[in-house]
């Protein structure tokens, strides 16, 4: 058993003894957070699979959809970046205007763990129960602990959004794409995929590129393709629309130069802005994969979903109330993710009761922490407190820094 104190791991025997933070999760918000800690007297354990969701829930061969300068993990001295990473590897890397392949994200997102927090434990919190002014942390070892704070930064793994249609079916006949890595097994099936967002049209690109039949399905009446960035921008397209980690418009630029002042809103407007803002849009990289390459309905509301002689019956209503019905081997739900605090399973139920909360996400304080002293919200069960920023991993620095003031 490793406690890391943020410099080296030692060996230590805390059954008896109480970590001041635990941060639950080893993606780029709890890499992020993590790294800040490293050199701090503090006693901190860190837990998960680095990079866990990204590499065993999102398919290979992929691109992110955000820019390099926006794709970065955060120390508190901004010397292990993106870039510094690619260019010692030789790999090919622009701030703007080169997709970012997902392996290379992972394997830079892996080499910063290895190198700032060395003391990762790969194992997974099963329960969490709050004991007095701390809590009890159970771990899948067996091992309980007791945390005077934690941070929980799962991230989106356990918020994968069904259509109920398609959770109705039986298994193996319809997924999520978060359920997916490799898509070999797809090869020569006929697949369809709903949605319009990026991970829906990211995924029938790659399906057809791994050699399945796909038919793209969207209920929106246009899938939106972001256009391909040209740099240097001129002079009034900069002032028109400046660009930030999230896109080149002033509202984009405004969630990430000030969620605190997001944060100050009244509720209502915070929950518009995250449902509204950076809708459905798919990377400019993907367009030339999906585009003339294979069947695309848009305008089409899912009806029902039936599973009949090994094969999935799709109903839609079309846009002008046409019934349309679709025949495939499979139906992937690129439907996007709903957080929900309750679908988080290690959280004990009355911990969870005493949790504050807004569309079933943690009101959170200046600094990320909940209504219980003492328990922190990162990442994307965060973005109704301070925004869509939090709903991308370019968000993790700015939570790193603001978490940091009060642990």
């Amino acid at each position: 058993m490793a406690e890391w104190s943020g410099q080296q791991p030692r060996e230590a025997t805390l059954s008896a003894d109480t970590v001041d933070i635990a941060i639950v999760g080893a993606g780029p918000y709890g890499l992020s957070l993590a790294a800040h800690l490293r050199g701090r007297k503090q006693r901190v354990r860190v837990f998960g699979s680095p990079m866990r969701f990204w590499s065993q829930h999102m398919p290979r061969g992929m691109c992110l959809k955000s820019e390099g300068f926006a794709s970065d993990l955060f120390d508190p001295d901004a010397r292990h970046t993106l870039k510094a990473y690619c260019a010692k590897n030789n790999i090919e890397y622009a701030d703007v205007g080169v997709p970012v392949r997902i392996e290379t994200f992972i394997d830079y997102a892996q080499a910063f763990q290895r190198e700032l927090v060395p003391g990762l434990e790969d194992k997974q919190v099963t329960s969490m129960k709050q004991r007095g002014e701390a809590f009890d942390v159970t771990l899948d070892t067996g091992e309980t602990l007791q945390a005077r704070r934690v941070v929980v930064a799962t991230g989106i793994m356990n918020f994968a959004y069904m259509p109920p249609q398609l959770a109705a079916l039986p298994q193996g006949m319809a997924s999520h794409t978060s359920h997916h890595s490799d898509l070999s097994r797809f090869r020569g099936r006929r697949v369809a995929v709903v949605g319009a967002g990026s991970s829906a049209v990211d995924m029938a690109a790659l399906l057809g590129q791994a050699g399945a039949e796909v038919e793209l399905i969207a209920r929106r009446g246009k899938i939106t393709f972001h256009d391909r960035p040209v740099e240097p921008r001129p002079l009034i397209d900069r002032l028109k629309g400046p660009r930030s980690g999230l896109g080149a418009d002033w509202r984009s630029f405004a969630c990430c130069k000030i969620p605190l002042v997001f944060h100050a809103l009244p509720a209502s407007l915070r929950l518009r802005a995250v449902e509204r803002h950076l809708g459905p849009a798919v990377g400019w990289s993907v367009r030339d994969a999906v585009v003339g390459k294979m069947p695309i309905h848009v305008g089409m509301k899912l009806q029902s979903a039936s599973a009949e002689g090994g094969k999935v019956q799709l109903a839609f209503a079309a846009a002008d109330n046409a019934p349309t019905r679709v025949e495939v081997d499979h139906v992937i739900a690129g439907t996007g993710f709903k957080v929900d605090l309750a679908r988080l399973p290690f959280l004990d139920p009355t911990l969870h009761s005493r949790v504050k909360q807004l569309a079933n996400t943690p009101i959170l304080d200046r600094h990320f922490q909940s209504s219980v002293p003492g328990l922190f919200f990162v990442g994307a069960a965060a973005a109704n407190s301070f925004g869509p920023l939090l709903r991308f991993a370019y968000g993790a620095g700015f939570a790193s820094k603001q978490i940091m003031k009060r642990l």
